[in-house]
């Protein structure tokens, strides 16, 4: 980037390793999704993004899971009663500039949190369709699926699909950076404003990532960092994401600075646990 989305609006406090605006309130972000008991991922590593990133993280709990660097032992999907009620409570008092969702879980869940995004009209959705977790454990239904396409795709400012993720939603099945495009344009067509499909699942001593809108496509490449601690990206980017959007940056801006971070994360983890351990969700944010 020639500079940062934060030049002029963030400043560093004294103490503080993100800050805030300066002289002004924070904006505010709102996570939907589920509970890492390990920290790594879920409401956990959206919050802890949401905080470097200088936005005040609120958020709406889909499901409780047991679950480490390891693998995931057990899910409890919250009541999608009460799912609704933690966004209208946070809409209502403190209305967010941008929402991001994670783990839904059911198709019940997926309906619900449509629903909450359109009467609630929340805006700047990030939409994570996390369908696997890093560890291979489910972590959607696989009559869900559609769910997400239908109810959620036509909602999302910006969906982020691992490549996995982007098969199911698609069918497309070439895992070559033509079959990336391909897939992209079938989520902007379902009615996504726009996509960053991960290739971070393909193989190859590059990583791929592809961004498209409805007027533009762009590619990230970076070299594949060998490391077993990659669990919570995909929450990561997505919350990061968002905290841009809650902060005003332009999409295309607010996917550049985020990825740029990621990366900083990933190569910073900090080597926790035995399987698939946490990144460093307290890198420094991109700066002029």
């Amino acid at each position: 980037m020639s500079g940062s989305p934060y030049h002029g609006r963030v400043e560093r406090r004294p103490g503080s390793r993100a800050g805030t605006r300066a002289g002004n309130r924070p904006p505010v972000a709102l996570t939907i999704a589920g509970s890492d008991s390990g920290g790594g991922a879920g409401i956990q590593a959206d919050l802890k993004t949401f905080h470097q990133w200088g936005v005040f993280g609120t958020s709406a709990l889909t499901a409780v899971t047991a679950q480490n660097t390891l693998g995931v032992q057990a899910i409890h999907p919250v009541p999608p009663a009460t799912i609704a009620a933690q966004i209208r409570s946070v809409a209502d008092d403190l209305p967010p500039a941008a929402v991001k969702s994670g783990m839904l879980a059911t198709a019940h869940i997926v309906r619900t949190v449509a629903d909450a995004i359109r009467s609630h009209r929340l805006r700047n959705y990030v939409l994570d369709p996390v369908m696997v977790a890093t560890s291979g454990d489910t972590l959607l239904e696989r009559d869900a699926v559609a769910a997400v396409r239908d109810a959620l795709l036509p909602l999302a400012t910006i969906a982020t699909p691992n490549w996995p993720e982007a098969v199911l939603l698609t069918g497309v099945t070439e895992a070559t950076p033509r079959g990336m495009a391909r897939a992209a344009r079938a989520i902007v067509d379902a009615g996504a404003e726009a996509v960053l499909v991960k290739g971070g699942h393909l193989g190859g001593d590059e990583v791929v990532d592809l961004f498209r809108d409805g007027e533009s496509e762009r590619l990230f490449r970076g070299p594949r960092i060998r490391t077993r601690h990659t669990h919570g990206t995909g929450c990561t980017l997505s919350a990061a994401i968002a905290a841009g959007l809650a902060l005003g940056t332009p999409l295309p801006e607010a996917v550049e600075a985020a990825v740029a971070w990621l990366r900083k994360a990933i190569a910073g983890a900090p080597g926790l646990g035995s399987g698939h351990g946490p990144l460093d969700h307290f890198v420094d944010v991109p700066r002029p």
